[in-house]
């Protein structure tokens, strides 16, 4: 069951009319290839069954789509009713079959499908939106098949004090101030406060392993401010002497890992 009159639902449903539009402008269409980035880390392949949690607009239920193809299926799950709305009556500009895609207004608290149901799983700009982080990991960890994997990106506050100056004047001089010619200027304005309370990687990591998942590791891209968790429900337990038997680490911005 969705939540009724949850304030950042209420942001999404508004900001939905313009969203695409502005996803391109304030990232510069960077974000189209992060997006394809977290698709290839999901691991999905042709014939399975994903999901594309806090969908928005469908971009990455698309491209899972496309990756799947025509023998596989894909849900899309949103808690805002506009944003689907805009989903399912957007083109499909692939040349190639593409699964079918299944668009469900559900809250990612409280996912309406059995264990055990998904070879794949992809989220957008979500987590850091949810009211209960380690509950939306456990819900996905549910879902998810043994072995099945998930990519979750995401903003990301920079280990530089500098970067994060920069990523803190950019999102208040640039995409604020870009978001208010559109009477938007609270809906995006919020984004800055949120990334402060928003886990860093190694917290994300934390988070999955106690979620359950067997393998977690962030992978920081665009200088550290965005970032990429990806997530394996495992068979069982392994790992490299981590507690529990778990792997788990993160990328530095050098690609090394720790």
């Amino acid at each position: 069951m969705v939540q009724e009159n949850n304030p950042i639902q209420e942001i999404f449903n508004r900001i939905a009319p313009v969203y695409d539009q502005l996803n391109d402008w304030l990232s510069l269409g960077q974000h189209r290839i992060w997006k394809k980035m977290a698709v290839g880390w999901s691991g999905a392949k042709p014939g399975d069954t994903a999901l594309d949690l806090c969908c928005g607009s469908g971009d990455l239920a698309l491209l899972l789509a496309q990756q799947v193809g025509e023998p596989g299926q894909v849900f899309g799950i949103d808690f805002s009713s506009c944003q689907l709305e805009i989903a399912q009556h957007r083109p499909r500009p692939f040349t190639i079959p593409t699964a079918g895609i299944s668009w469900i207004e559900a809250d990612v608290l409280g996912l309406p499908f059995p264990d055990n149901t998904f070879d794949c799983a992809t989220m957008g700009y979500g987590l850091r939106n949810v009211v209960d982080i380690p509950r939306s990991l456990q819900e996905l960890h549910r879902v998810l098949k043994p072995g099945a994997k998930a990519a979750i990106l995401d903003f990301h506050r920079p280990a530089g004090s500098l970067l994060r100056t920069f990523q803190h004047w950019y999102l208040q001089q640039f995409v604020v101030r870009t978001a208010e010619q559109f009477g938007l200027r609270e809906e995006y304005a919020y984004i800055n406060p949120s990334l402060d309370q928003f886990p860093i990687g190694t917290e994300q990591v934390r988070l999955a392993q106690q979620a359950g998942f067997s393998t977690a590791t962030h992978y920081p891209i665009a200088s550290g401010m965005m970032g990429v968790l990806v997530i394996t429900k495992g068979n069982t337990a392994i790992g490299n002497n981590a507690p529990n038997g778990f792997l788990v680490g993160c990328y530095d911005k050098n690609g090394q890992f720790f």
